[in-house]
């Protein structure tokens, strides 16, 4: 199914740690509530458990992030769809094996219209590698995150409640789509994010 670039999105995740492993046990960080307090996660991308969070987000082939949440650490990526789901319809969404699933691709396509594309596990009956438009546009996405990362240090977070952390992920977001928009005006490449705002 081809479809253009505004009826795309690409969805990923990425751990938010509160706290080194070591100290995970007896941390206070975020544990104002049991509903939002942090728990242990495994990010099998960089094949480590953390303790803390996770950032979902789904965003345009260009890099414009278009919805994004924190949950805890342990709730599987496929859980994200569910948000998804009641945000967007009749588009293709494009996502890592984390949201590999028969049933949720027949599901989101039944109830949204969501054409649901992840790449196949090797050892998978029927074995189709995922099309070279979706691989390349996929990576849109990991190089968002490393935006966020290194230039926006996301990750770097001495808040103390889930609200401080929340809105500190909220801010560092917010920052890098205003960026993306001064660009879009002034003609610039939009992910061009070392600018001079004069």
């Amino acid at each position: 199914m081809k479809c253009s670039l505004s009826d795309l999105y690409i969805v990923d995740s990425m751990p938010l740690k509160v706290c080194r492993l070591s100290r995970a046990n007896r941390s206070k960080v975020c544990q104002e509530h049991i509903e939002s307090a942090p728990n242990f996660g495994f990010c099998v991308a960089q094949d480590m458990k953390y303790f803390g969070y996770k950032l979902h987000a789904a965003c345009t082939p260009e890099g414009v992030i278009k919805m994004f949440d924190i949950s805890k650490a342990s709730l599987h990526d496929i859980q994200y769809l569910n948000d998804i789901q009641g945000a967007v319809d009749h588009c293709v969404l494009v996502g890592g094996k984390g949201y590999l699933s028969q049933q949720w691709q027949s599901d989101l396509f039944q109830t949204s219209s969501i054409n649901l594309q992840t790449p196949m596990r090797k050892n998978q009956l029927n074995f189709k590698g995922l099309l070279p438009s979706y691989r390349k546009v996929r990576k849109r996405i990991e190089t968002l995150f490393s935006q966020l990362c290194d230039q926006f240090m996301i990750r770097r977070n001495y808040a103390k409640s889930f609200k401080g952390i929340s809105r500190r992920v909220v801010t560092k977001i917010a920052a890098l789509t205003l960026i993306q928009w001064v660009n879009f005006s002034a003609g610039n490449k939009l992910n061009n994010l070392k600018i001079v705002i004069s």
